[in-house]
């Protein structure tokens, strides 16, 4: 897809359903949101617990908004981990084309187990989810399975609290931009 018709299609998508996660929060709110969401992660899934120990940072967008009817997009904003401490803000974005309809929200974790593969998030034009570093998104039977000897990947990741109705959930095809909230 062209990059005047993606982001004509994200523009439409994004128009279909306005949420309070689209416009910019403040550092702090976000900052908050992402902490919140990161725990209650560990607490529902132990093996996202297991995992957020042996990260080198961690990002999470505790709410993302996707809307679609034919074509979708999804925007949400995030903090990134690395410490215990919030160090950086991200927004991600996406769309698609496709027999889609509805509307739902979800938020997710990516897991950046080294240097590197975090080098790659604050690439000049954005960090492309498919293009780069591996991704590997988790869900609870595979956490369960792994361990973190077993896991040799760059990245993870976890998505959690989808609420709404839309089928095909995912992060492939997201671009995650850094940003300055106030």
């Amino acid at each position: 897809m062209s990059r005047p018709l993606m982001s004509a299609v994200l523009g439409a998508a994004l128009a279909l359903g306005t949420h309070s996660s689209v416009a910019a929060d403040d550092a702090a709110e976000i900052s908050k949101n992402a902490h919140a969401a990161l725990e209650s992660l560990y607490a529902k899934v132990a093996g996202a617990k297991a995992l957020g120990a042996q990260a080198h940072a961690i990002l999470v967008f505790p709410k993302v908004t996707k809307a679609g009817l034919g074509i979708g997009g999804q925007s949400g904003e995030g903090a990134l981990i690395k410490g215990g401490k919030t160090v950086g803000y991200y927004r991600t974005t996406g769309a698609s084309f496709g027999l889609q309809a509805g509307a739902q929200t979800f938020g997710y974790a990516m897991f950046f187990m080294n240097e590197k593969a975090l080098a790659q998030l604050d690439k000049a034009d954005g960090f492309e989810v498919g293009v780069g570093p591996s991704v590997v998104v988790m869900d609870e039977g595979k956490a369960k399975t792994s361990t973190t000897t077993t896991m040799k990947d760059d990245i993870y990741a976890f998505i959690f609290g989808q609420k709404g109705l839309m089928a095909g959930l995912g992060i492939q095809g997201n671009k995650i931009s850094k940003i300055n909230p106030k």
